[in-house]
């Protein structure tokens, strides 16, 4: 496999090694974050992402999570009708690869895929399995860009399901996909259902003829905000990037940043991968986190939901 033309690095494990407080009530749990490069075959790629989870599983991950759409490279850098090929069912070969894993390895796993719901009709999903396979659920992506190389509107229809949350065999997780994570609202609906960690399979980069003037910021933005979401609903936050150059159809493309991390339930960063190769991040975290800090910063308590109407509506005008 190639991603411009290079081979594909091999990810490397990283386990975060600094203390964490356990609790018997809120045991500690470590996610794995799968941070690769996506050559041209999907077959290769899943096969990949499949091995890099399987390795993390054997080092200790108990929660999995692929990044956004891993099977492909970012298709959406044009509206090509050919690319609608790509698409499978749910449940279908991937999903029943992913299940196996989680059955295997007793791991949770998050897959990001692009769904073909019925002809004419597609969703950009993750699909959620517990430890023992069973397929706990789906979230269908809800805010669908459509910007300069990245044209989701052509191929993803709006989510249907609402926002989500699943316990799990190693607690209660909610799934947002990338374009997700720029809206508090989604955050917090799925907060507000219990989720204790908000995972985003993600695909988001540079144009490289912005990265001198606007890169660091760009960046700085994506992080934050995420960052902001575990600071008001006290929960963790998991973003998975991808990384790589991708051209596919010629040009600039995208220099997608990598980057995945997560974030603690005060904000801060626990870990975070590399900018420029794959990369498997293994950080535990304590779920007695949660209760402690919802219980210090009470932001939940003290909402005004009498106040909130005018949220549903587009402008206060």
């Amino acid at each position: 496999m190639a991603v411009g033309g290079r081979p594909l690095v091999p990810a490397a494990a990283r386990r975060y090694t600094a203390p964490v407080k356990r609790s018997r009530h809120a045991p500690t749990v470590t996610l794995g974050l799968i941070q690769t490069a996506c050559g041209t075959d999907p077959a290769a790629n899943v096969a990949n992402t499949l091995a890099l989870a399987d390795q993390a599983a054997r080092q200790g991950a108990q929660i999995l999570c692929t990044q956004e759409l891993f099977r492909t490279p970012y298709f959406c850098q044009a509206e090509d009708y050919a690319n609608f090929a790509l698409a499978e069912p749910i449940p279908g070969r991937t999903t029943a690869a992913f299940a196996k894993l989680a059955r295997r390895r007793r791991v949770v796993v998050i897959a990001s895929l692009f769904e073909r719901r019925a002809p004419g009709l597609y969703h950009n999903t993750a699909v959620v399995f517990d430890a023992d396979g069973a397929l706990l659920g789906r979230y269908r992506k809800m805010h669908i860009p459509d910007d300069p190389l990245f044209y989701e509107k052509f191929y993803f229809t709006p989510g249907d399901l609402g926002f989500c949350a699943w316990p799990t065999r190693y607690g209660k997780i909610g799934v947002l996909i990338c374009w997700d994570q720029w809206y508090p609202e989604a955050a917090r609906l799925t907060a507000l259902q219990g989720a204790q960690i908000l995972f985003y399979p993600t695909a988001i980069g540079w144009h490289p003829s912005e990265k001198a003037a606007h890169g660091t910021q760009q960046h700085a933005a994506w992080e934050t905000v995420q960052r902001a979401h575990a600071v008001a609903n006290g929960c963790y936050v998991a973003a998975v990037n991808r990384v790589g150059h991708e051209r596919p159809y010629g040009g600039d493309g995208l220099e997608f940043w990598g980057q995945s991390f997560v974030a603690g339930t005060q904000g801060h960063v626990l870990a975070r991968a590399a900018v420029d190769r794959p990369e498997t991040l293994l950080v535990p975290v304590d779920l007695a986190a949660v209760d402690e800090t919802r219980t210090h910063w009470p932001f939940l308590r003290d909402r005004r939901i009498d106040a909130y109407g005018d949220l549903t509506r587009r402008l206060c005008d």
